[in-house]
C-alpha cells in the first residue's frame, strides 16, 4: 500500500520515542488548553456577538469541522507519513485562532471556529496515531499519564485564563494566546517530530473524502433543524436534508466498494472487536460531548459565578478523568486485560449524569462538584481504553484509518447530540428567556435574549435576574435524562467486548520501518562511536522483531494464533 521514502529503519530507542513524544505534547497542549478557555468564555462571547439562541453552533461547527477530517487525517496519515500532516494540523489550528480573535460577527466567529476543528481533528487522531508507531500496545498505558498531565494542566490554566480575559481584558485573548503556543508547538514538531515519510502507491481516494464529508454535514444539519423551533421534525425541510443523508451514505458505500485503496475499508466492519469498540465509542459520544459542552454556560449562568470560577468548577470532572484513565493505563499495561474498564466506566457516568438531572440553581457547589468528579471518572476509564482495543485488534498497516475511523464515529455521536440535545437546550431557554423579558417589559425582547451574557446579567434586577437564574437550570437539567440510555447502551456493548492479548510490537517495528529494544539501544551506540546499521539492516530487523505474520483484518487476530499488532 505504501513505500517508506528512508531506505534505513528508525532506530526507536527509548531516547527517540520520548522526543517524539514531546511533540505529540505539544501538540495536544494546545488543542485542550484552547477547549478549556473557550468553554469559560463561551457565554460572554455569544452575549457580544449577539447569538445566544444560535451558541449550540459554537461547538456543533468545531465537532462537525473535526469529525469530517478524521478519516481524512487518518487515512493519509497510513499512505503519506504522519508527520507533515501534524505540521499542517498545528498550523490550521494557529491560524484560525487568529481569524477567531477578529471576527467581528457571530457567524465569522463559527467560520473560524470550524477551521480550528480542521485543525484539532489533525492533531487528536495523529497524536493517537504516532503512539501506536512507536510503543507496543503492551506497554501504551504507561504512556498515558503524560497525556494525562497535559489535561489535568489545561484543566486548571483554561479556566483560570479564560476568566481572567473575560473579567479583566476581552475574550479575544482566548485565542491570542493559542498564537505563541502554537508557534511553539510547530516549532518542537519540526525538530523532535522524526518519523518517515512516505509515498502513495494506489490512487487516494477523493471520491470517498467528498461523500464522507456530505454525508456528515447533512446528517448534522438533519437534526440541527429537527430539533430548531422554526422548522422542526415535521418541516420538509428537514425531511430532505434527511433524504440527503440516505442518499449521501449509499454514494459513500458504493464507492468504497470499488475505491482502490478506501479511505474508511469496509473490510474493518467485518471485525467484531473493531465494531464493538466503535459502537461504544458512537454512544458514548451522543451522552458525554453534551453534557460537557453545556454545564460550564450552566454553571457561570445559573450558579451566578464569575467566569473564573465556573471554569475552575470543571476542574473535579478533569481531576476525575485524569485520574482514571491513568491508573487503568498503568492496569492495563501490568495485566494485559482491558474489558472490565468500560463496563464500569459506563455504570459510573450513568450515575453521574442521573444525579446531574436534579441540578437547579439551589445546587450546592460542592454538590455539582461531586458529580462532575465522578462524571469524568467514569469517562476516563472508557475514553484511552477503546482506542487502545481497536488498535491492538487491526493490522499496523491501517492503524491510523482503524483509530481515526473509531474517532469518527465517536465525534459523529458527539455532534448528534451537540445538535439534538442542545437544540432541546437552548429552544427551552430561549421560550423561557423570552417569556421574562416580555413580563418584565423589555422594549426589544428579541436582542435582549440574544446578547444576553454573565456581565448584563448582573446588571438586571434582583427579581429578573432570579428568574433568568432559574430559566437557565429548568432549561439545562432535564436534557441529561434523554443522555442516560445512550450511556446504559455503551454498557451493554462493553459486556460483548471481547479480549484478546495485546501487542508486544510497536506499529513502525511490525511494518519493518523501525528497529526497536535493546537492538536499537546498540546500533545507536554504535552510531555514536562512528559504526553504521549498513550492514544488514534486514536482519537487523528480523532479529529485532522476529517473523512478521500475516493478518486477518476480519477476526482482529494474526493468523497462526499469534497476538494482533498495534
Amino acid at each position: 500500500m505504501t513505500a517508506a521514502v528512508t531506505e534505513q529503519p528508525l532506530l526507536l530507542t527509548q531516547r527517540r520515542i520520548w522526543i517524539i513524544f514531546s511533540a505529540l505534547i505539544a501538540g495536544m497542549m494546545l488543542s485542550s488548553l484552547d477547549q478549556t478557555i473557550v468553554s469559560t468564555a463561551m457565554p460572554t462571547i455569544v452575549g457580544q456577538l449577539g447569538g445566544v439562541e444560535h451558541q449550540a453552533w459554537i461547538t456543533t461547527a468545531y465537532l462537525l469541522a473535526t469529525t469530517i477530517v478524521m478519516p481524512i487525517y487518518g487515512k493519509f496519515g497510513d499512505v503519506l507519513g504522519r508527520r507533515n500532516l501534524f505540521l499542517i494540523a498545528i498550523a490550521l489550528f494557529t491560524l484560525a485562532s487568529i481569524g477567531a480573535a477578529f471576527a467581528d460577527s457571530f457567524w465569522m466567529f463559527v467560520a473560524f471556529r470550524a477551521m480550528q476543528g480542521l485543525g484539532g481533528g489533525g492533531l487528536m487522531i495523529l497524536s493517537q496515531a504516532i503512539i501506536a508507531d512507536i510503543v507496543p500496545a503492551s506497554e501504551r498505558g504507561k504512556y498515558l499519564g503524560p497525556l494525562g498531565g497535559i489535561f489535568g494542566l489545561s484543566a486548571i490554566a483554561g479556566p483560570l485564563l479564560g476568566g481572567f480575559f473575560v473579567d479583566h481584558m476581552t475574550w479575544q485573548w482566548a485565542f491570542y494566546i493559542n498564537i505563541p503556543i502554537g508557534i511553539a508547538a510547530f516549532a518542537i514538531a519540526w525538530f523532535a517530530l522524526t518519523i518517515p515519510n512516505k509515498k502513495a502507491t494506489k490512487r487516494i481516494d477523493i471520491a470517498g473524502v467528498v461523500a464522507l464529508s456530505f454525508a456528515t454535514t447533512l446528517l448534522i444539519f438533519f437534526t440541527d433543524f429537527g430539533g430548531r423551533s422554526d422548522y422542526g421534525w415535521d418541516a420538509l425541510e428537514t425531511w430532505m436534508l434527511g433524504a440527503g443523508f440516505l442518499a449521501a451514505v449509499a454514494a459513500f458505500i458504493w464507492i468504497e466498494a470499488r475505491a482502490e485503496d478506501p479511505i474508511i475499508p469496509l473490510a474493518l466492519f467485518r471485525n467484531p472487536i473493531f465494531v464493538n469498540a466503535t459502537a461504544i465509542g458512537f454512544t458514548l459520544g451522543l451522552g458525554m460531548f453534551s453534557a460537557i459542552a453545556f454545564v460550564p454556560t450552566f454553571l457561570q449562568m445559573s450558579s451566578g459565578t464569575s467566569a473564573a470560577a465556573s471554569g475552575l468548577l470543571m476542574l473535579p470532572m478533569m481531576v476525575g478523568m485524569m485520574g482514571t484513565s491513568i491508573w487503568s493505563g498503568i492496569a492495563i499495561t501490568k495485566s494485559g486485560k482491558y474489558k472490565i474498564y468500560p463496563i464500569v466506566g459506563a455504570l459510573v457516568t450513568a450515575l453521574a449524569m442521573t444525579a446531574m438531572t436534579t441540578l437547579a440553581a439551589s445546587t450546592p457547589i460542592w454538590l455539582i462538584c461531586v458529580y462532575l468528579f465522578v462524571f469524568g471518572a467514569g469517562l476516563g476509564l472508557i475514553m484511552q481504553v477503546v482506542v487502545l482495543v481497536v488498535q491492538n485488534a487491526v493490522d499496523p498497516e491501517i492503524v491510523g484509518t482503524a483509530t481515526s475511523t473509531n474517532n469518527y464515529f465517536r465525534e459523529v455521536g458527539a455532534s448528534l447530540g451537540v445538535a439534538i440535545f442542545g437544540a432541546l437546550f437552548t429552544t427551552r431557554l430561549s421560550e423561557n428567556l423570552t417569556a421574562i423579558f416580555t413580563e418584565a417589559g423589555a422594549t426589544d425582547v428579541g436582542n435582549a435574549t440574544a446578547t444576553l451574557d454573565p456581565q448584563t446579567l448582573s446588571q438586571l434586577p434582583e427579581p429578573v435576574r432570579d428568574s433568568i437564574v432559574n430559566a437557565y437550570a429548568e432549561s439545562l437539567a432535564p436534557v441529561f435524562w434523554y443522555l442516560i440510555p445512550f450511556i446504559l447502551i455503551a454498557f451493554v456493548f462493553a459486556l460483548f467486548l471481547k479480549q484478546i492479548p495485546l501487542s508486544d510490537q510497536a506499529g513502525m517495528v511490525a511494518r519493518g520501518e523501525a528497529i526497536s529494544g535493546p537492538e536499537a539501544e546498540a546500533l545507536e551506540a554504535a552510531q555514536r562511536a562512528g559504526g553504521s546499521i549498513e550492514h544488514d539492516a534486514a536482519d537487523l530487523i528480523g532479529a529485532s522483531t522476529g517473523s512478521v505474520p500475516t493478518h486477518d483484518a476480519s477476526s482482529g487476530r494474526s493468523e497462526g494464533g499469534d497476538a494482533p499488532r498495534a
